[in-house]
């Protein structure tokens, strides 16, 4: 079976504006270009995971169910858009529980490698928190880059980015 290079996206702060704890559809609000760029990503041949903490599922914030019916939503909005993402990656436990899959461990990363067999040389890793960038470079990740406001804003940048250094 041929490998796959892969696009790995954190949720909130890459996909979605953060407003800490996002699990409510009326607060879920698109960055700015996001389906244009993963639709770039697409034309390039990467196929589009998510892996994002959600330790709101862990800390009683929310339910699994709240955060499954966000989910679906998202993935809609995607699909209408022309945006197939391959498979959301998610821990719902609380950082006290110690467990492999919250980032900064790569455990989402590896579990996405092993199920759809990602080729991690040839895949990037878009995040918001240094969490994201850790995780990436754990699983050895051949590209990573932090939102940070400063050098890239949106996933627009990191694109454009790529596309200036001829990576893409």
């Amino acid at each position: 079976m041929k490998q796959i290079k892969a696009l790995f996206l954190d949720r909130d702060g890459v996909i979605n504006e953060d407003f800490g704890y996002v699990y409510k559809i009326s607060d879920f609000k698109f960055r700015d270009g996001i389906f244009t760029a993963l639709r770039e990503f697409s034309e390039l041949n990467y196929t589009i995971i998510i892996v994002t903490n959600q330790s709101g599922i862990g800390r009683g914030y929310y339910t699994l169910e709240q955060f499954l019916e966000l989910n679906e939503f998202m993935l809609n909005e995607f699909s209408k858009n022309g945006v197939n993402i391959a498979k959301v990656y998610f821990c719902p436990h609380a950082p006290e529980e110690n467990c492999e899959c919250r980032k900064p461990r790569a455990g989402m990363i590896l579990n996405a490698q092993k199920e759809l067999n990602v080729d991690l040389k040839s895949s990037i890793m878009i995040g918001d928190k240094q969490s994201d960038i850790d995780a990436a470079n754990t699983a050895k990740i051949g590209l990573s880059f932090l939102l940070d406001g400063e050098n890239f804003k949106n996933v627009i940048d990191v694109l454009d980015w790529l596309k200036r250094g001829k990576i893409l």
